[in-house]
């Protein structure tokens, strides 16, 4: 018998008001590759699926429901991650290139992040692997660590 086991995330789909327009956001910022495309019963397409350019195995997929394209204000759906502080701020000045607004480098739980929207106003986070070093645990809304389940307390 097998154990259950997870290997990864398969997709990130997000409800979209202008599929064009977000398709084309994403393929600007980060290289959105379509591979699939999803037509209603009248033919039109209204959703899409891809990858972006480093992430090959999670896809993306775009849904056309502008009735719940709405952010979750003050919730972010998506974060990505990236190697460390260097290339959060390698992001910020891609970012400033390209006109899209965006936090200043943050120094969140446990790496360091930079914040921005999609068009519908999506929250997403480009949060860096390496982890900064700094202790959070006292700053209100912040993680601490945790004791893990199997761990014995001394």
């Amino acid at each position: 018998m097998v154990d259950p086991t997870l290997q990864g995330v398969f997709s990130i789909k997000l409800p979209v008001a202008s599929l064009a327009a977000s398709r084309a956001w994403y393929d600007r910022l980060f290289g959105y590759s379509v591979t699939l495309e999803f037509p209603d019963d009248d033919g039109v397409v209204r959703g899409v699926a891809g990858h972006l350019d480093g992430v090959p195995d999670t896809w993306l997929s775009l849904r056309e429901a502008p009735e719940v394209a709405a952010p979750l204000g003050g919730w972010n759906l998506v974060n990505f991650v990236v190697e460390d502080r260097r290339q959060v701020d390698a992001w910020i000045r891609r970012l400033d290139d390209l006109g899209i607004d965006h936090s200043p480098p943050i120094d969140a739980s446990v790496g360091w992040m930079v914040v921005l929207n999609d068009p519908d106003g999506h929250e997403i986070h480009l949060y860096a692997r390496q982890p900064h070093g700094l202790d959070q645990a006292a700053r209100p809304g912040y993680g601490r660590p945790v004791l893990h389940r199997d761990a014995v307390p001394n």
